[in-house]
């Protein structure tokens, strides 16, 4: 009697395990609004890390586009930097990364993500996150008052997370995917 009340309890979890990991599945309609969100959100970085890197954007914008920018990221998340100066990739926590950036000493500094594009479809992780990563070519143009300018081509890829999330509206629950942006990984830098 023990067995068969033990094989009955072992049913019924493998069952509600199941079922739980059959709820993370992602259908083609739902994974290409993921898709879409993903893609939002890495033009959204793109065009904070031109505010924060513009000689034109007040300190305090800055500071404030700064925190909107940390929201698109996990936590721990961390940005890689080079330079063809040197071979070494360096990598700074976002936030360290972010002001590093509006302090950069040129006069002027342009920076332009293009061919953005997805490199790797979304893998189901142990812990119920999918992951996967997106490519993208950074054109950084720094150029000072006295004619000196450094410009270059990084490859970078950018992992993203999406994971299952609830909110409360109106006394109910309501789950929803969201994507967050992790490590942004140096893959090349050329001139």
């Amino acid at each position: 009697m023990k067995k068969i009340k033990f094989l009955l309890i072992a049913i019924i979890s493998l069952t509600i395990s199941y079922q739980s990991f059959a709820q993370n599945d992602i259908s083609p309609s739902r994974k290409k609004a993921i898709d879409s969100l993903a893609m939002e959100k890495i033009r959204d970085l793109s065009k904070y890390i031109s505010i924060i890197g513009s000689k034109e954007t007040p300190f305090s914008e800055a500071k404030r586009v700064i925190d909107r920018t940390l929201e698109l990221f996990v936590e721990d998340a961390q940005m890689g930097v080079s330079s063809l100066h040197r071979d070494e990739v360096k990598y700074y926590p976002i936030r360290e990364y972010l002001e590093r950036l509006m302090l950069l000493n040129y006069d002027q500094v342009t920076i332009k993500w293009y061919n953005i594009q997805y490199i790797s479809d979304l893998e189901l992780q142990p812990d119920g996150r999918y992951v996967g990563v997106i490519t993208i070519y950074q054109r950084f143009e720094g150029t000072t008052d006295d004619g000196m300018i450094y410009m270059d081509t990084t490859k970078k890829d950018i992992t993203i997370y999406v994971e299952r999330k609830q909110t409360q509206i109106g006394g109910k629950l309501i789950g929803f995917w969201d994507v967050l942006l992790g490590d942004v990984r140096v893959v090349e830098t050329m001139k």
